[in-house]
């Protein structure tokens, strides 16, 4: 395994160029949102403003799921078998490399473990330029729900050597951080947050007349699944568990929020369930709000936007317990439950449904708690990995936002 010196030494030393050019590699941008790409679009954003040059580099397609930020270069692709609304990025032909090469970045920044993203720290060892990876969704985890199972040993070689060739790597909690630290990279290794916008995802947004023509009574508890309708969110034990409570009887209503290939599965496997679609803007944060009890059991969520999302709603959540539901449920923002230990889960779901002032207080706490999370500041973290391993220095984070940040050489 080849040796990555933690800073090139071409890039150790202050540059007449203060502000740092960018090439970030996404494995999806903007072809269909997901949490990982509003992250790296809110990145973009952000490094516009302060005054960095930043291009994009990712698969596209021809009915994106929204505008992107900042200037993208679609890149070579294919459907991935089995999950044909995403797609594989098959490496760098010579047309991408002379545009990369043209654009002469500082920083490359890959954000996908994909052809693409080892084709991108190939091109940046060669160079001379530093790598930034980023830890976006836990993919080592996926292979069990597509019935691939025996693919783990060699998914989980592959991230360690993506990782290992890269300068620094940002992930988002604490626990994942340990996790690279006890590997031996803890020196490369640096937080990189999440934020949440706190006037679209709010208590306030909460509309009872959109509840009842969605056809959710009012005295009837909507436990929310919020995100993309795939295996790999935990889409089985969402529904069995709703199941096993209407079977005792108790007064919920499950509530669908998003859109994916499992929709049909899931309509088929829980009537009983209202299915709002993929929503986004003011209608996703109405939505999120009419919940009364966030449901996530995914195993795969490197951070959890949802979650967070739905804590700036006031909705309290129960959680399977991994690092991302750990790290943002605490002080009484909601519940954790075992991997695997279904009536822990069902006692908590219980315990909110019957007692609507543990539910509000539960909420009020989560609410609370969000307020700690801001975008800015997220991506400041990033600015400051990309101007430590080039060996400048940025002021310190004051919580102004957009207020100037002055660079030093």
């Amino acid at each position: 395994m080849p040796h990555i010196d933690p800073a090139p030494r071409s890039h150790r030393s202050g540059q007449s160029r203060q502000r740092p050019r960018v090439a970030l590699f996404s494995g999806n941008y903007n072809y269909v949102r997901d949490g990982a790409n509003q992250a790296l679009n809110r990145l973009v954003g952000y490094l516009e403003r302060r005054g960095c040059s930043v291009m994009v580099y990712s698969p596209t397609s021809p009915t994106p799921a929204f505008a992107p930020e900042g200037t993208l270069v679609p890149v070579p692709s294919i459907r991935i078998p089995g999950r044909e609304d995403y797609r594989l990025g098959l490496g760098l032909p010579r047309r991408i490399r002379a545009h990369l090469s043209a654009f002469a970045p500082d920083i490359i920044h890959v954000s996908a473990p994909d052809w693409t993203g080892t084709a991108a720290q190939s091109f940046a060892r060669d160079a001379g330029i530093p790598v930034v990876s980023s830890l976006h969704t836990r993919f080592e985890k996926y292979a069990a729900f597509y019935g691939a199972n025996l693919l783990r040993p060699a998914m989980e070689r592959h991230l360690s050597r993506f990782y290992r060739r890269s300068n620094r790597i940002l992930v988002p909690t604490p626990a994942i951080a340990a996790e690279f630290g006890e590997a031996g990279l803890g020196e490369r290794t640096r937080i990189w947050g999440r934020g949440v916008d706190r006037s679209q995802f709010t208590p306030h947004a909460r509309d009872m007349a959109w509840r009842r023509k969605l056809g959710i009574a009012d005295g009837e508890v909507a436990i929310l699944h919020f995100g993309r309708l795939v295996r790999e969110k935990g889409l089985a034990e969402y529904v069995a568990l709703c199941e096993r409570l209407i079977r005792e009887g108790l007064p919920i209503r499950p509530l669908v929020v998003g859109g994916g290939p499992e929709r049909s599965w899931m309509e088929q496997k829980l009537p009983q369930a209202r299915f709002a679609g993929h929503l986004m803007g003011p209608e996703l944060g109405r939505a999120v709000a009419g919940a009364d009890i966030f449901l996530n059991p995914s195993t795969t969520e490197a951070f959890g936007n949802v979650t967070l999302e739905a804590m700036a709603s006031g909705v309290p959540t129960v959680c399977i317990d991994v690092p991302s539901g750990r790290n943002l449920l605490q002080g009484g923002s909601g519940i954790l439950f075992p991997q695997g230990d279904m009536e822990a889960a069902l006692r908590g779901l219980r315990e909110l449904t019957r007692n609507a002032r543990a539910r509000a207080a539960m909420g009020g706490h989560a609410r609370n708690a969000s307020a700690t999370y801001d975008w800015d500041g997220a991506s400041y973290q990033v600015l400051e990995c990309y101007m430590d391993v080039l060996g400048r220095s940025l002021e310190p984070w004051d919580g102004r936002g957009d207020a100037a940040i002055p660079f030093a050489a």
